[in-house]
């Protein structure tokens, strides 16, 4: 039996390019996810990370298409299920909690209702006894006055209880696996800190596995377990968060840790990664991060770079990297 509870191995993600051609947003995305896990999905905008985390729960928007790959939850081949039985799987064994939780709530359904058809939409069970178990979800989240909320609709509510509202949900089921897509984006900085602190007790206290999408490494620092760094559709770095923040081995997991903002330094301008994440269609051929690389070989310019070996739990695709033997 295998150590992992969900095991992402070559996954291909495209939408429709230019002419016959189809641009791959997801282009051989490799990683694994240990029960009780925080892996954190790490890039810039653009990189491929949310769409690598729809593809997981085969919710990609059309004309997009998932083309080759296999994705396993605790063995289970997700990629060859029937709709019904995904449907099964989705929001059951494997939930998601949305960036954007003012727009991921019906605005005319009351909150507690919401949370009661998704539990009796995999639970055989009561309207009553779905309610009662929602009340003690919003306290297991830390709502306040949660009697009233659960008849709140979501206008009523702030942006940091609207989002403890969508963690509320996503553990209604009891799942495996959560997958978190940048759950504090849109909010303030405080309320971040909150949410945070949550997700890391209630990960602890369930032992859920989570998938953290983020571009931002100080969430990274605080929650994650394992990171892995994706840019233009790749994964080009993995390992252990200590390991990757301590001594990061691609130029690009450098440069996002050189952009953010530090102690200390006042007065001085941050630090930046030259140009954007180019589009899935002009893609470069070898190493798709050498165009905005200072560290680039000619080599970078015409083959994919390999993985390479920095110590057990530390891996990097990279021409300039030596690997260890």
């Amino acid at each position: 039996m295998s150590e992992f509870l969900l095991e992402v191995q070559d996954l291909v993600t495209s939408f429709p390019g230019s002419g016959s051609e189809r641009a791959r947003v997801v282009d051989g995305v490799s990683f694994n996810i240990r029960p009780g896990e925080v892996m954190a999905l790490v890039g810039e905008s653009g990189c491929g990370k949310s769409v690598s985390a729809l593809s997981l729960l085969r919710l990609v928007p059309k004309p997009g298409a998932i083309e080759s790959g296999s994705v396993l939850l605790d063995g289970k081949d997700i990629l060859s299920l029937s709709v019904p039985d995904m449907r099964k799987v989705r929001g059951h064994e494997m939930s998601m909690i949305f960036q954007e939780p003012m727009t991921s709530l019906n605005p005319v359904v009351r909150v507690g209702d919401q949370v009661v058809e998704a539990i009796r939409l995999h639970e055989d069970v009561s309207v009553k006894a779905a309610r009662s178990r929602t009340l003690e979800l919003f306290k297991q989240v830390r709502i306040p006055d949660p009697e009233v909320r659960l008849d709140a609709y979501p206008h009523h509510l702030s942006g940091g209880l609207k989002q403890r509202i969508m963690i509320a949900m996503a553990l209604a089921t009891r799942p495996k696996l959560i997958i978190a897509d940048e759950p504090t984006t849109a909010l303030d900085v405080t309320i971040q800190a909150q949410i945070l602190s949550l997700l890391r007790q209630l990960q602890q206290e369930l032992d859920t596995a989570v998938l953290l999408i983020t571009h931002d490494l100080g969430v990274v620092n605080e929650l994650a377990d394992r990171i892995s760094v994706m840019y233009a559709g790749r994964i080009v770095e993995q390992g252990d968060r200590r390991e990757v923040l301590a001594n990061p081995g691609h130029p690009y997991t450098r440069g996002l840790l050189r952009s953010m903002p530090g102690l200390g330094r006042p007065g001085e301008p941050l630090a930046e990664i030259s140009g954007m994440v180019p589009a899935p269609a002009d893609w470069p051929r070898g190493c798709r991060f050498c165009t905005r690389c200072s560290e680039v070989l000619d080599i970078c310019e015409s083959e994919v770079p390999a993985r390479r070996r920095l110590s057990l739990t530390h891996h990097v695709a990279c021409h300039a990297v030596e690997a260890t033997e």
